[in-house]
C-alpha cells in the first residue's frame, strides 16, 4: 500500500512538473508571437519627432486647411508604452485658451492598438487600429466617446508612412448632424 502511495505521489509530481514546463514553454512561445497591433505600434513609434506640412480640409474650413502650415510633434512616452501626438498651426502662439492644440495618445491594450483623441471640442473619442497588409498604413475606426458631443467628435484617422522623413495623416471629424469634415496633412520631418 505504501508503494502505491509513493508511486501515486511520484506520478502526480511528474505531471505537475510537466505542466509547469509546458506553461514556461508556452510563455516563451507567446513572447515570440508579435501581434499586428504591436507591429503597427512599433512602426508608428518610428515617427517620433517634429513634422511640418500643409493641411487641407474637405469641405474647406476657414480655421484650418486651405494649405495652412501645420506642426505635428510625436513623442514616445511612458517607457515606450504610449505615443503622444500633438498638433498645432504653425506660427500661432502656444495659447490653448485661444488656439486649437489637440493631443492624441496611441497605446496598446492587450492585442489591440487604440488612439484616444483629447479634442478641443471637450471630448475624448477612442478609436481602434487595423493595419494594411503592407504595414505602411494604420487606420483607426471609431469605438466610443467620452464627454459631450455638442460640437462633434473625431471619427476616423489614417496614418500612411511614405518613408522615414515623410508621412500622411488623414483625419475625419464628424460634425453635428453626422456631417464629416476630412483633413489631409502631408508632413515632412522638420529639419
Amino acid at each position: 500500500m505504501k508503494s502505491h502511495r509513493f508511486m501515486l505521489t511520484v506520478v502526480l509530481m511528474s505531471l505537475c512538473a510537466a505542466g509547469f514546463a509546458q506553461h514556461d514553454t508556452q510563455k516563451s512561445t507567446d513572447k515570440l508571437v508579435v501581434s499586428d497591433a504591436q507591429k503597427s505600434f512599433t512602426q508608428l513609434k518610428t515617427l517620433a519627432g517634429a513634422w511640418q506640412g500643409s493641411a487641407t480640409t474637405d469641405p474647406p474650413m476657414q480655421e484650418m486647411g486651405n494649405g495652412a502650415l501645420t506642426q505635428i510633434t510625436l513623442r514616445v512616452a511612458s517607457r515606450g508604452n504610449s505615443l503622444v501626438h500633438e498638433m498645432k498651426e504653425l506660427g500661432k502662439p502656444d495659447d490653448p485658451t485661444r488656439y486649437d492644440h489637440p493631443v492624441t495618445m496611441l497605446y496598446l491594450d492587450a492585442d489591440r492598438l487604440y488612439l484616444t483623441h483629447y479634442c478641443d471640442a471637450g471630448n475624448r473619442p477612442r478609436l481602434v487600429a487595423r493595419t494594411s497588409p503592407d504595414g505602411k498604413t494604420v487606420e483607426f475606426d471609431f469605438v466610443d466617446l467620452s464627454g459631450g458631443n455638442q460640437y462633434g467628435h473625431m471619427y476616423h484617422a489614417v496614418f500612411t508612412i511614405i518613408d522615414a522623413n515623410h508621412h500622411i495623416e488623414d483625419w475625419t471629424y464628424m460634425m453635428p448632424g453626422d456631417k464629416p469634415v476630412r483633413a489631409h496633412l502631408d508632413l515632412k520631418r522638420a529639419q
